[in-house]
């Protein structure tokens, strides 16, 4: 799912409010809040408006105050109510304090793992079971990046997590775990019960032998 970071100025880019790329009409304040004219490149207040969805995002300058998710594209819907949470309050704050965000994301994996049938005792032992169980290399190193990372924002070690590009990517990482292990097997499974009954009835047949 490509992903290009809100920022004022670009023609076009991922909607914050309904996260499709799209055109973004810019427009600033020709007067300054007491009233008085003055140049419009100089004037704090701007806002963007989607052509896809028509909502107004409000800047202070080249800093996107509203909404307040930082740079952050929106959850993967099927991302499960608990962990969501956390990723949105991560999102919230992820321009203000990156390392908070990280640290915020560090949980959002550990109650993800708990989900896929981890105890939530221990993240490095529930991503090792969860290997066990089957889970791809590609998946095992997106949460290992979320993880050590989350782990340097609260214990400093030799990754810069004060980067919003560092964090920024743990947002995508964690929506691209969420499609691989809960949205592509809800779309398998309900096409697969899609097929028809004698259809299934001779797949089942063939894989008992």
């Amino acid at each position: 799912m490509k992903y290009i970071s809100p920022k004022y100025g670009l023609n076009s880019y991922t909607c914050p409010h309904c996260g499709t790329i799209a055109r973004q009409y810019h427009y600033s304040r020709t007067k300054s809040l007491d009233g008085s004219h003055q140049n419009q490149k100089d004037n704090p207040v701007r806002t963007t408006v989607c052509e896809f969805c028509k909502e107004v995002t409000l800047w202070h300058f080249e800093i996107m105050v509203f909404p307040d998710r930082g740079n952050a594209p929106l959850p993967n819907p099927d991302m499960p109510d608990e962990i969501k949470k956390d990723y949105e309050e991560a999102a919230s704050i992820s321009t203000k304090s990156p390392r908070g965000s990280a640290a915020l994301l560090r949980l959002a994996i550990q109650k993800l793992c708990v989900h896929l049938g981890g105890s939530g005792k221990n993240i490095n032992d529930d991503i090792a079971k969860l290997v066990k169980d089957g889970l791809p290399e590609r998946i095992k190193k997106s949460l290992d990046v979320v993880r050590v990372i989350g782990n340097n924002a609260v214990h400093p070690g030799q990754i810069n997590t004060d980067s919003e590009e560092v964090v920024g990517n743990l947002f995508q990482l964690i929506n691209i775990i969420t499609e691989y292990m809960i949205t592509m097997p809800h779309r398998i499974e309900n096409l697969y019960n899609d097929l028809p009954e004698g259809a299934r009835e001779a797949i089942e047949k063939r894989d008992s032998n």
